[in-house]
């Protein structure tokens, strides 16, 4: 499943489409609005093909000329929506990593169901203070990031109370090999692995875990994602953040979370893999 071209390219390019035939109603020609407009003559073809993501500036351009000035600013919300699809880590990081964690408050607390697959890293929310300091101080060093690593963590720690307040719903299906995977040290993922065996005993979390040993031919690993009520998907890519809310994209990660979750145990055989995992850290 290739993300970034399935959600953010198919979104521009029904903006070009739709730019397309605003141009084709007004009865101009690409190379004609493009003379008027003082373009390149392939400036057009670029956005219409969604090649070239529109500015604000290139939008009421095309309205103009196309005397559909009543569409631009639905236009423009339009192409900033699909512009905040996909951001850069680099852009959400700049001022520290503080400000990342602070972003998606507001979505937390409106969610009431979340569900969260995972084969890299434990999820957020079940996340050991330790395990985040770890995760948090790998990423701050790697992307050379300033050092607001304590505030950081904090935010984190703070958004777990969602796990606690309200009516809310965790559905949460790892990989075993999410469990292996040695984040910050053998004790700080004892100490982790435990916290998880804890939380799995909430009336409001589900956990399943998907063994090593089941068979993957139908359904590999994907990329790890959230699913926020039947709203929103995030997706955590190796550069950047990307954010799905186009219902039918919405449905594909729904019925891949539901085809998962068939994959996983649960209860004391998910219990059994996270006690193995903790015994092999000797």
């Amino acid at each position: 499943m290739n993300v970034t071209s399935s959600s953010v390219q198919q979104a521009r390019e029904a903006l070009g489409k739709r730019l397309r035939e605003i141009r084709q109603d007004s009865g101009l020609t690409a190379r004609e609005l493009a003379s008027r407009a003082g373009w390149h003559e392939s400036k057009c073809s670029r956005i219409e093909n969604g090649r070239t993501a529109p500015s604000d500036d290139d939008l009421r351009t095309y309205t103009l000329h196309c005397d559909a000035a009543a569409q631009t600013d639905d236009l423009i919300a339009t192409a900033r929506n699909i512009s905040g699809a996909y951001v850069e880590y680099r852009r959400m990081e700049r001022s520290g990593l503080r400000r990342a964690q602070e972003s998606v408050i507001p979505l937390w607390e409106r969610t009431r169901h979340f569900r969260a697959y995972s084969s890299w890293l434990i999820p957020g929310p079940f996340q050991t203070r330790a395990y985040i300091e770890a995760i948090l101080r790998a990423i701050r060093d790697r992307r050379a990031l300033p050092d607001d690593l304590s505030e950081a963590v904090q935010v984190r720690v703070d958004k777990q109370r969602v796990l606690h307040e309200g009516p809310r719903r965790f559905a949460v299906l790892l990989e075993e090999s999410a469990l292996r995977h040695r984040i910050g040290g053998a004790d700080t993922m004892a100490g982790q692995l435990g916290h998880l065996l804890s939380l799995a005993t909430l009336p409001n979390v589900s956990l399943g875990v998907i063994p090593l040993s089941a068979d993957r031919t139908a359904l590999w690993p994907v990329e790890d994602f959230w699913i926020f009520d039947d709203a929103q998907v995030n997706v955590e890519l190796v550069s950047a953040f990307l954010t799905i809310t186009q219902p039918h994209e919405v449905g594909v990660y729904a019925q891949t979370f539901a085809d998962l979750a068939e994959l996983a145990v649960y209860g004391a055989p998910a219990r059994s893999l996270i006690t193995a995992a903790i015994d092999s850290l000797g």
